[in-house]
């Protein structure tokens, strides 16, 4: 099974999740995560999970944070996604060069949206690059105190991708997060105009991505040789299943209570009712027996110091894939069963199905090219250089 949360820090509880449920139409309306939100979280100790231990974190096992952010979703989805990538961006914090590390960790907490594509580019300077570009899908920037993005470094015969470290105040948010489902995400556009970033704030993606990142060798444990993209693809695939959850429970509330127009009957004598949520909860137990298996797998290669070859990383990618895909369709099949009350914009199972259709659109649950690149890696057939593997 997937790690459990920390038993000795308060963690992840049921009345955090609770809290999150009660705030969920206000942290969709203020179109960003509530303060009380970050300060629960913060003194949660859930963001420090994946710390290493040389800065006062809990330098647990990867998978410890895939549980939680799962049932935060039970309350929350946006706030699921927000903090979940707050937690895997601390860890992507522990993969920089130790200097930036205690500058960042130091200032605590480490509250860091981090935009991937390589959309800005980084012009050699005295002992580092000078910045600009503009990214979008910047989740969690409202509250951000740091942020990573992606840039094209080096000179123009030499370029290479990699990750810039920059405090919140270089950069410029631009109020674009109008959408119909993670409105508290807050994921808006950032504008960096020639900012200075420092060779110790800066990682290059292909290490990051195989694993071999210079916080891999500076922390002695395997959260931090856990490859990029498996790690991001399963964590950010948890809200989407802790929502098919939450659906599947509303639904099961809503059979006894419902009493159909035609008939009179309660929907809960309905065999196709019935039908409805055997089918649900089959299909969820099936997708956690795919994240557990997939999560053991990783693991038992790190244990072992096996590197996480291609192949494995295109199969964890297409499992969190289809992990959002079926669970999309599980909470879309529920809310069709269950009748128009449900589509009223204060209804949390309405809410459900509007995140989860915008959370599946990020490019790494691209189930199509997931599905390719991990035949053409199981074939051995070369990919493109640009595929997140």
């Amino acid at each position: 099974m997937v790690a459990a949360a920390p038993e000795n820090t308060p963690g992840i509880t049921q009345n955090f999740v609770d809290a999150l449920a009660e705030r969920a139409r206000a942290a969709e309306q203020l179109r960003r995560l509530p303060d009380q939100t970050l300060a629960d979280a913060v003194a949660s100790g859930f963001l420090e999970y994946l710390v290493p231990h040389r800065f006062g974190g809990r330098q647990e096992k990867f998978p410890a944070i895939l549980d939680p952010i799962r049932r935060m979703a039970h309350g929350c989805v946006s706030s699921a996604w927000t903090l979940g990538f707050y937690t895997l961006h601390n860890w992507l914090l522990a993969l920089f060069p130790e200097q930036a590390q205690a500058q960042a960790y130091g200032t605590g907490p480490f509250l860091c949206p981090a935009p991937l594509a390589p959309t800005g580019r980084g012009v050699p300077a005295d002992g580092g690059i000078t910045l600009s570009g503009r990214w979008s899908w910047a989740t969690g920037v409202m509250g951000a105190n740091w942020i990573m993005v992606g840039a094209l470094c080096g000179p123009d015969d030499g370029l290479y991708p990699a990750l810039a470290l920059l405090p919140a105040t270089d950069i410029t948010i631009d109020d674009v997060w109008h959408t119909e489902g993670m409105r508290a995400t807050g994921s808006n556009d950032v504008v960096i105009r020639n900012a200075h970033v420092g060779d110790h704030r800066l990682v290059r993606s292909f290490d990051i991505n195989s694993g071999s990142a210079p916080g891999a060798a500076l922390h002695d444990a395997t959260t931090y040789r856990w490859p990029l993209v498996p790690a991001l693809a399963l964590a950010a695939s948890m809200p989407a299943l802790g929502a098919a959850e939450r659906a599947t429970d509303i639904y099961t509330d809503r059979l006894e209570g419902r009493i159909l127009y035609e008939g009179g009957a309660r929907q809960l004598d309905k065999p196709l009712a019935q039908a409805h949520l055997g089918h649900a909860r089959v299909r969820l137990r099936a997708l956690r027996g795919l994240l557990d298996d997939t999560v053991a797998e990783i693991e038992s290669l790190l244990d072992a110091g096996t590197p996480v070859q291609v192949p494995v990383r295109a199969q964890a990618r297409l499992a969190a894939a289809y992990i959002v895909r079926e669970s999309r369709t599980i909470i879309a099949d529920l809310v069709h069963a269950s009748g128009g009350s449900v589509h009223f914009t204060d209804h949390p199972l309405q809410r459900l199905k509007r995140d989860v259709d915008v959370l599946s659109g990020h490019v790494i649950f691209d189930y199509d090219t997931t599905r390719e690149l991990a035949g053409a890696t199981a074939l051995g057939l070369k990919t493109p250089r640009t595929a997140l593997l």
